[in-house]
């Protein structure tokens, strides 16, 4: 790429980009390898990963970290109760977060902002008069729709209905607001389109599918333990949560009545109760943050992602694949892999 080509892009993340939040972590390291220049002005919401600042640091011209004070995503749900906004798009307000938006916009110059995700959409605002690619990465709607019908914790279902309505409206607002808008499938594509009352400016929305990093993602030639499956992901969220539970209470039993010997590993930071719960058997490990997630997928005979209902593109399919280990999953999980 000539010089005069490249871009200098502002990446607004609601969170820190790593390999846990691997999208915009990716993103930012192939726009960064293709000679564009990346500055990042990122939330720290509370027990957010912080292991790939060193990597972005690395890849960006600069990286500001604008921590959200614990009690601040409470405070933000109560104040929003009794209106329209989504609960998940008033998460992560932060004046702080507007304030260092506009001083880095009276310092720089940039071409282009990336804004990501429906916690991040409020701070569309404090970047008017740049264009602006907001990548919804899911639709949010899309998924309350599933949890409402297929969610088996009654918490996940009421939390679905709360918001369901309020996200709806909110993301049919998203194309009239934003030059460009991202997502990852092509079913989040017609939902979105679906949402958005006309004219709809169907142009400006783009299907941009998840990667994996095969430098990093690639087989490691340890031994496989030929019993041994495993289930990984963020596991405080809701749809991992329930994948975790039916994986262990409905599908497990009859395995276990032909081969009581077979392992099941949970593995991905921040777990509940009910799924640390799940240990109590000896032959299931949970082992909530690992340093590395690549050995565990190296080692296990089978990844087994048992998801009742997801949107988009699950990584976890993607980076056991890119393992060479075996996949075996749900009809929920493969349409947007189709």
């Amino acid at each position: 790429m000539n010089a005069s080509d490249a871009l200098h892009v502002l990446f607004v993340t609601p969170y820190l980009p790593s390999l846990i939040r691997v999208r915009p972590f990716n993103l930012i390291k192939a726009l960064a390898a293709q000679g564009h220049r990346i500055s990042l002005l990122a939330l720290h919401p509370p027990g957010d990963d912080a292991g790939g600042l060193s990597d972005l640091r690395g890849w960006c011209e600069w990286v500001r970290v604008v921590p959200l004070p614990r009690w601040r995503p409470l405070w933000n749900a109560l104040q929003v109760l009794p209106g329209d906004t989504p609960f998940q798009a008033a998460y992560s307000r932060s004046p702080q977060m507007v304030r260092a938006i506009r001083q880095t916009l009276e310092r720089n110059h940039f071409d282009v902002a990336h804004l990501e995700h429906l916690r991040g959409a409020e701070f569309g605002e404090a970047l008017e008069g740049l264009p602006v690619v907001f990548d919804s990465v899911d639709s949010i709607a899309l998924l309350f729709e599933r949890a409402l019908r297929q969610a088996p914790r009654w918490q996940s279902r009421f939390l679905a209905r709360l918001d369901l309505a309020r996200t709806r409206r909110y993301e049919g607002q998203l194309l009239h607001r934003f030059r460009r808008v991202l997502v990852t499938s092509p079913e989040d594509r017609e939902m979105l389109l679906r949402l958005t009352p006309p004219p709809v400016p169907e142009e400006r929305l783009i299907v941009l599918p998840n990667g994996v990093d095969l430098r990093y993602f690639r087989p490691m030639g340890l031994e496989r333990r030929p019993d041994t499956l495993i289930f990984s992901g963020k596991m405080s969220y809701h749809a991992n949560v329930a994948a975790a539970l039916c994986l262990v209470q409905e599908v497990m039993p009859h395995i276990w009545a032909r081969r009581p010997q077979v392992q099941v590993w949970i593995v991905g930071k921040d777990p509940p109760s009910v799924v640390r719960e799940l240990a109590a058997d000896d032959r299931v490990l949970v082992t909530g943050t690992v340093p590395d997630l690549r050995p565990y997928l190296a080692q296990a005979a089978v990844a087994i992602t048992p998801l009742r209902y997801s949107v988009g593109i699950q990584n976890k399919v993607l980076e056991a694949m890119a393992m060479g280990t075996p996949v075996v999953t749900t009809p929920a999980t493969c349409r947007a892999l189709a």
